[in-house]
């Protein structure tokens, strides 16, 4: 009689608890290498938002400058600002590769802002000039107003041999 309750409490439930302890062990440690391998994927993670973040806020801090003037851009009067621009790009390139011979408002909308709910305006201007001096200054005008999106772009013979006359028409967006 006292054989089988020293068999049963001596032997066999402490060696069915040292199982149970020992799987408890091995089940512990692996829901904790389990929370430690999420919690490092976490961790590069947000690491690697955080550097993308800091490479994005410094490429923000230099262009802050540009940002700033082209909210000032976009906070004028779109034709007197082309105007403007125009006249000054003009005085840099030599007059008889470079000569503006209209600008017009156009008053309807087509193109691009008429499917858009943007608000914009259009406008068209003539010029004479060489390819290059041209090529000079739609760069030139598009980069002090990024606002603007070419709508067109006609290319004619001129009277005069090398010149060709330019009639080009930009969309601008405003705010």
């Amino acid at each position: 009689m006292y054989k089988q309750s020293i068999i049963l409490f001596g032997i066999v439930l402490p060696i069915l608890g040292l199982i149970a302890l020992i799987g408890g062990c091995f089940f512990i440690k692996s829901e904790m290498e389990d929370s430690f391998a999420t919690k490092m994927s976490q961790y590069r993670t947000d690491s690697q938002g955080r550097t993308a973040a800091m490479e994005t806020e410094t490429r923000i801090r230099t262009r802050r400058e540009h940002l700033a003037r082209w909210k000032k851009e976009l906070a004028m009067e779109t034709t007197s600002t082309v105007r403007t621009h125009l006249k000054a790009i003009s005085d840099k390139l030599p007059s008889r590769e470079f000569q503006e011979t209209g600008f017009d408002p156009i008053n309807s909308r087509s193109g691009f802002a008429a499917v858009s709910q943007q608000k914009s305006s259009q406008f068209r201007m003539g010029f004479r000039g060489t390819f290059r001096s041209a090529q000079k200054a739609m760069l030139e005008l598009e980069t002090r107003m990024p606002q603007l999106t070419l709508q067109e772009l006609k290319a004619t013979p001129s009277d005069q041999s090398i010149l060709l006359n330019f009639q080009v028409t930009y969309t601008a967006w405003e705010n």
